[in-house]
């Protein structure tokens, strides 16, 4: 039966009478949230894999009834069940990976976003996102590459869409010439997938035995290399030790050889907020292209990447045409193209929740939450030296920590890891060096406090053992 015009108005989140609709859904999801997250108990659901099937299995069935439940009953149901079954980066025992808790104003700035779901593939859609996202990525770029001639960004998915896009841009740059691509050992599993996906050669990678990438090591390969367009791919905080490559002596290096660099800080970028740790990016603004990620260090729902670069003029390979969204007669009448902005059609404003945190904190208020959060994973380093039962890999660079029990085998911390997983009592990582596997915990929780900590150890000491 068609739903009458009077009660449309009831079922959408848009329009006059939207926020009327959304307001009580909203109270249940809240509702809902808490009471998953209490049944939870924890950084993530006891039982491991099964349970968590065996539990969503009996909540969604029959997920497609012949006839609905109504909105709340339907919210009630598989919102507590997922918040049951979630990983809570909230947590300060949730520290397993660069999964950030997000902050409360960036989540509610998103559920605005899900409202009024603008679409920035062409300028009638979206009018106002538009604008903002512009003004946004200059602001940003203009962070990232001070001095550059006309500092401009492109919002991603997340570092692996911003790493694809460097080497895209890189190789439209080397103009129909072969372009060859160097990077450490260190860096991000998605640059080689970038290079297979855009039938590049699979790039060289250089060994990295201290962590991160030698610039002399470097120096030598390039100078092997035939003349011929080059990018090298540089690292400012690596997921497995959070650790920052010497980017301003790389950078010379790339100047003495006349090649390009793109810098993955994915995860370092945000050191930017902060005037205690942003010496630790010297050099970050004389690479080609940047990444950056929000959505680790920035606090920000998934998903909130960048690509930076020093000029806007650079991204003119991305020029794309769609009589439909850009029709040139619109462009010359002063109607935004936007089809130039990703390679996505269809894409959702996610820069509104990223220009609200910016103008809620402002820079020095994001600096101190990563002031925060690097000054926890130092005082949890201190508590692993502390401990004879426990060693530590190295100092931590900016908030990941890597520890483990004292002379364990891989296989027993890949156990220990696994065990804490099972019994949802701490959600820890794990990364191979060549000393062997460690533990890892990523602090980035600007809530943690120091018992938070002592308790992860504390966990940790008291499940080693089966």
């Amino acid at each position: 039966m068609p739903v009458p015009a009077s009660g449309t108005a009831r079922l959408l989140a848009g329009g006059h009478g939207g926020p009327g609709a959304l307001r009580p859904m909203v109270d249940t999801v809240l509702d809902a949230l808490a009471h998953g997250a209490a049944d939870r108990g924890g950084p993530l659901p006891a039982g491991g894999p099964a349970a968590v099937a065996r539990r969503i299995h009996g909540a969604a069935r029959p997920l497609i009834p012949d006839e609905g439940e109504g909105p709340h009953q339907a919210l009630r149901t598989l919102v507590r069940a997922l918040a049951h079954g979630a990983a809570d980066p909230a947590d300060p025992r949730c520290t397993a990976h660069l999964h950030c808790p997000p902050l409360a104003v960036a989540t509610a700035a998103d559920l605005a976003v899900s409202a009024l779901n603008p679409s920035l593939d062409s300028w009638d859609q979206a009018p106002a996102a538009c604008e903002l996202e512009a003004l946004t990525c200059r602001a940003l770029a203009e962070l990232v590459h001070p001095h550059g001639p006309a500092p401009d960004a492109l919002v991603t998915t997340g570092g692996t869409e911003s790493n694809q896009l460097a080497l895209l841009l890189a190789r439209e740059a080397a103009a129909g010439r072969p372009l060859r691509i160097v990077r450490g050992g260190n860096a991000h599993h998605s640059i080689d997938r970038a290079a297979w996906l855009l039938g590049l050669p699979a790039p060289r990678a250089l060994p990295t035995p201290t962590g991160v990438l030698d610039p002399a090591t470097l120096h030598t390969a390039l100078g092997r290399l035939p003349d011929t367009p080059t990018l090298v791919v540089a690292t400012a905080g690596t997921t497995d030790t959070g650790a920052i490559d010497p980017l301003s002596d790389i950078a010379d290096v790339c100047d003495h050889h006349t090649a390009t660099l793109h810098i993955d800080a994915a995860y370092g970028a945000p050191l930017l907020f902060s005037d205690t740790h942003s010496k630790r990016l010297h050099g970050l603004d004389r690479a080609r292209t940047v990444a950056l990620d929000l959505h680790k260090l920035g606090w920000q729902p998934v998903a909130a990447g960048l690509l930076a670069v020093p000029d806007g003029a650079a991204l003119a390979a991305l020029t794309h045409h769609a009589d439909y969204l850009n029709a040139d007669d619109d462009t010359h009448a002063g109607i935004p193209d936007l089809l130039g902005r990703s390679l996505r059609t269809t894409r959702r404003p996610d820069i509104l929740k990223i220009a609200v945190t910016l103008r809620a904190l402002g820079r020095r208020g994001l600096g101190d939450l990563v002031d925060h959060v690097c000054a926890a994973a130092q005082h949890l380093a201190d508590l692993i030296e502390a401990r004879p039962g426990l060693e530590l890999h190295a100092r931590p660079t900016i908030s990941t920590v890597l520890f483990r029990p004292t002379g364990a085998r891989p296989a027993d911390v890949a156990a220990l890891r696994r065990r804490l997983l099972h019994r949802g009592a701490a959600v820890l990582g794990r990364a191979a060096t060549p000393e062997g596997l460690w533990l890892k915990a990523t602090v980035l929780n600007p809530h943690t406090q120091p018992d938070d900590l002592r308790g992860l150890l504390e966990l940790v000491e008291g499940n080693t053992t089966p």
